[in-house]
């Protein structure tokens, strides 16, 4: 009994620590909403400056309570962007005391270039790619047919268009990362990754055909980024590799 309760007690404290830690969480992301819900107007302004741009001017809601869950998705949308340090910090407060030193040092790097990456496919598409998109799409309005189209989104599916480009750009721009981890474990190896390159570019353009709208121009604001990704990735792994390859050299020597 003494063994089972031995092994029990770690446990039990690795989950109190865990619900304390996701209850911080919890809580950041309610604070955090609630103050967003408060912006939600601004947020959504500054998410419909580039249907401005295009030259549409207008929304409407064909649901009663659509303009209502549009603020409420803003917000929310807001909210887990502002919580992001904060929860990744719990993550690696958790984690971070069942590593060696060795293993921490390897994934804090990873953990710090997520967010930056991330922003980094999200201004791309909030920048470039939505406003070619909408240029794209908005172009159909005049007369088809012998009968007018004119334009008129509603403000969900406006938002769920955006938010849909938003996150596929941020998290494809995560690739680096996702590769390099692999190989930090083992599953893949640099080879493998090069041999594999022809394969990487027919399914970047696969995943940018899925998550665009059916134009060359978005196609390719997606896919050239991801395969230039790609290769950043194939040269970190490098660098890395040359790096371990020195420490085990140094380690050795030591040794001797």
């Amino acid at each position: 009994m003494n063994d089972i309760d031995d092994t029990q007690a770690p446990l039990l404290e690795h989950l109190v620590e865990l619900r304390r830690r996701m209850l911080l969480c919890v809580v950041t992301v309610f604070v955090a909403f609630g103050v967003c819900y408060g912006f939600a107007e601004n947020i959504f302004a500054f998410l419909v400056q580039p249907l401005l741009a295009a030259g549409q001017d207008k929304v409407i809601f064909t649901q009663l309570f659509e303009a209502f869950f549009v603020r409420v998705k803003v917000a929310f949308f807001a909210a887990m962007m502002i919580s992001f340090p904060v929860l990744a910090i719990q993550l690696w407060r958790f984690v971070a005391p069942g590593l060696y030193r060795t293993e921490k040092r390897a994934l804090l790097p990873f953990l710090l270039a997520t967010p930056v990456l991330f922003t980094m496919g999200a201004a791309l598409a909030y920048y470039v790619t939505i406003p070619v998109a909408l240029h794209f799409l908005l172009g159909f309005e005049g007369n088809f047919g012998g009968i007018q189209q004119e334009a008129l989104p509603s403000v969900g599916n406006y938002l769920s268009f955006i938010m849909q480009f938003l996150f596929a750009f941020g998290i494809s721009f995560l690739l680096p990362v996702l590769l390099m981890l692999l190989e930090r474990a083992g599953i893949v190896t640099r080879k493998q990754l090069i041999g594999a390159r022809r394969y990487a570019i027919v399914a970047a353009f696969g995943i940018s055909a899925v998550l665009t709208p059916p134009d060359i121009g978005s196609q390719f604001l997606l896919a050239i980024p991801m395969i230039l990704l790609y290769e950043l990735a194939l040269i970190g792994i490098w660098f890395t590799e040359r790096k371990r390859a020195k420490e085990a050299e140094t380690e050795a020597g030591a040794a001797a």
